[in-house]
């Protein structure tokens, strides 16, 4: 068995490869050889009421080989910077993280890996919306309006980049030191123009691409600035009711796996909350609310139906399209963590431990 720590998962793990074996697990999970189930989080009050402790897991497996248990330990609170809501999370003390991934063989059950969930989840983000481009985003697009300058707002452009060709990023983020670090590395990196902006409502103009990769707690695109023709990509914080109301196409990559004899949930987290966590106030729709609406409405398309062929996913150049995952990330962790297994298993890569520690003769 091997643990593998976030360094060595960035050795191995490229993004062409993470986009690949989410496109593969998505694939077999339309077609029945997979399971997966949505994410569940179990939510405790602690001795700080302004602090709850949420503990998180998903699932899933494939015929193809792999199962994986992706969970994480997290204190969770909300704060204020800079005039925007922002969800904070650490484990043990602000600035250290416990996610981990547990990867077994479907074929004996075999613990074949346990490792740290970090680089791996940025990755795994990334690709989906690099997904959500190749589907959505009209063929011409090569403008990246870009919100956030941190670790997912990198991951982004790198999937962008595979699926269009990508000239121009202008990037925004509360803290100017941030954007303009954002815009040296990633010119630096891939040659791509980029801009620190001072002003947010300056990335939606002429943007092909809009994404917001932020982790805002409050709508971060907003309908009066977005133009005709966009893709919208948001992974926190939201959009607004007025660009919820311009989206012309909606891409949702697919369901969880419903239980037996249970329709399918659509819902991308279910939360068990104590009693004594009072309900936090929500305004607006909820996500799964304007899911139901847009779906009567005939605008939500499933990537089973466009691999399928019986669908578009954009129907004009001018649409404003959006794209989402969906309750699926039971189905990522498998698939990704089971290329990184192999791969680093190649290179010799990652330590050691004894099976034997993780078995035993008692039966459970």
């Amino acid at each position: 068995m091997l643990f593998l720590d976030n360094d060595d998962v960035k050795k191995v793990l490229t993004m062409k490869m993470t986009m690949d074996a989410l496109e593969e697990s998505y694939t077999q999970t339309i077609t029945g050889e997979a399971v997966c189930r949505p994410n569940i989080g179990l939510h405790v009050p602690t001795q700080d009421p302004d602090k709850t402790y949420v503990y998180a897991d998903m699932n899933g497996g494939s015929a193809a080989g792999y199962f994986a248990i992706r969970m994480k330990s997290d204190i969770i609170y909300n704060t204020e910077y800079m005039g925007t809501k922002t969800k904070e999370k650490y484990c043990v003390s602000p600035g250290t993280f416990c996610g981990l991934i547990f990867l077994f063989k479907v074929d004996n059950g075999e613990p074949l890996a346990l490792m740290n969930d970090g680089y791996l989840q940025h990755m795994r983000v990334g690709a989906d919306g690099g997904l959500g481009v190749k589907y959505m985003a009209r063929e011409d697009a090569e403008v990246v309006g870009m919100f956030g300058s941190g670790g997912m707002a990198r991951s982004h452009i790198d999937a962008f980049r595979l699926v269009r060709n990508i000239k121009k990023i202008q990037v925004y983020s509360p803290t100017k030191a941030h954007r303009e670090a954002y815009a040296r590395e990633v010119k630096e990196k891939y040659g791509i123009k980029t801009v620190a902006l001072d002003a947010p409502e300056d990335v939606y103009r002429g943007a092909d691409i809009v994404a917001s990769c932020t982790d805002a707690v409050i709508p971060v695109v907003l309908g009066k600035y977005l133009e005709k023709g966009t893709h919208v990509r948001n992974i926190a914080g939201g959009l607004d009711e007025e660009a919820l109301l311009k989206i012309d196409r909606w891409l949702r990559f697919g369901n969880a796996t419903p239980p037996r004899g249970q329709e399918e949930i659509t819902d991308e987290s279910l939360g068990y909350v104590t009693p004594q966590i009072d309900k936090k106030e929500e305004s607006g729709r909820s996500r799964d609310e304007w899911l139901d609406k847009l779906s009567r409405e005939g605008k939500v398309v499933y990537l089973k139906d466009i691999l399928n062929k019986k669908e578009k996913g954009r129907t004009s150049p001018q649409d404003i399209t959006f794209s989402e995952r969906g309750n699926l990330q039971g189905a990522q962790f498998h698939a990704v963590a089971g290329k990184v297994y192999e791969a680093a298993k190649e290179k010799g890569i990652g330590r050691t431990l004894p099976t034997e520690w993780f078995l035993q003769d008692i039966r459970d």
